[in-house]
């Protein structure tokens, strides 16, 4: 299950690293990364306060978020916010994937991950829920990437409930990331969080026996993170129940060409801010 979790979001992330949301978010009237993030990403929940995003998407600051939201609105709508952001996926697919944007594969998996997202349950799961009534786009590589989004999403609500069921708050599991390896050093900085809030956090998770002297993960911090990380498993699964085991498989080996293609494009950073781990594409 891990293996098709991380296939979906690397074809959903190259919307955070790709160079045309410069111009393609300027042009929709947004100023900066980070407002031309939190509009795009947010817009699916309409016109919502900082507080709001903040506390659906958990690991940003809340001042970083309130630097954006919610001025964006002044300047663009959530409708013109949702087409900069598919517009700048499209741009980016074609540069990335090339002809596979038409390939049958791409169709078959697009196919798939619809059903998956049709069939899957949205009560408690607030982002996977506005995005996936969206509209579906009609090509079959935008369609899949509304899939994986759609799909992302209803992971990270279920990452959400588990972060909060064992009491890490959201600059805590971004330590917790950093000290596990997964997310850079820079993470206070991608994430908005000042020095104080950063050691305020840190000490805290020290005082709990959960990092060691050193910042490492400790024995009961690495067995609390696993927790975490089984929980949120746990909870992903009924995203994909529709497809079964075969369909799962299929639709991974359908994303294995288009993944490779945005991995030897660096599409994608490894670390990155995420703690998406390097994709593993061995076999396909």
């Amino acid at each position: 299950m891990e293996e098709i979790w991380r296939r979906l979001e690397g074809y959903h992330a190259i919307v955070y690293f790709a160079p045309e949301t410069e111009a393609v978010y300027a042009a929709a009237g947004l100023k900066g990364f980070w407002m031309g993030y939190f509009a795009t990403r947010s817009a699916a929940l309409g016109a919502v306060s900082a507080d709001v995003v903040t506390a659906s998407f958990y690991n940003f600051a809340p001042a970083r978020v309130a630097r954006a939201l919610p001025d964006a609105w002044a300047f663009c709508s959530p409708e013109t916010a949702l087409k900069a952001r598919l517009k700048v996926v499209d741009q980016s697919l074609r540069r990335l994937v090339g002809d596979l944007v038409a390939d049958q594969l791409t169709a078959e998996a697009a196919a798939l991950a619809r059903r998956a997202v049709e069939a899957s349950p949205r009560a408690g799961r607030t982002l996977f829920a506005a995005h996936a009534v969206l509209p579906v786009p009609a090509e079959p590589h935008l369609e899949l990437w509304w899939a994986a989004t759609a799909l992302r999403e209803f992971r990270g609500d279920g990452h959400i409930a588990a972060l909060l069921a064992a009491g890490l708050d959201g600059c805590e599991a971004n330590v917790m990331s950093v000290a596990m390896g997964v997310a850079p050093q820079q993470q206070r900085d991608y994430r908005g969080w000042t020095e104080q809030e950063w050691t305020a956090a840190t000490d805290r998770l020290r005082d709990r026996g959960w990092l060691a002297a050193d910042g490492t993960l400790s024995a009961e911090g690495r067995r609390r993170r696993d927790a975490v990380e089984a929980t949120t498993e746990e909870l992903a699964k009924p995203a994909l129940a529709a497809l079964g085991p075969e369909g799962i498989s299929r639709l991974t080996e359908c994303l294995h060409p288009l993944i490779q293609r945005i991995v030897d494009g660096d599409a994608i950073p490894f670390p990155n801010a995420m703690g998406l781990p390097r994709i593993r594409l061995s076999s396909g």
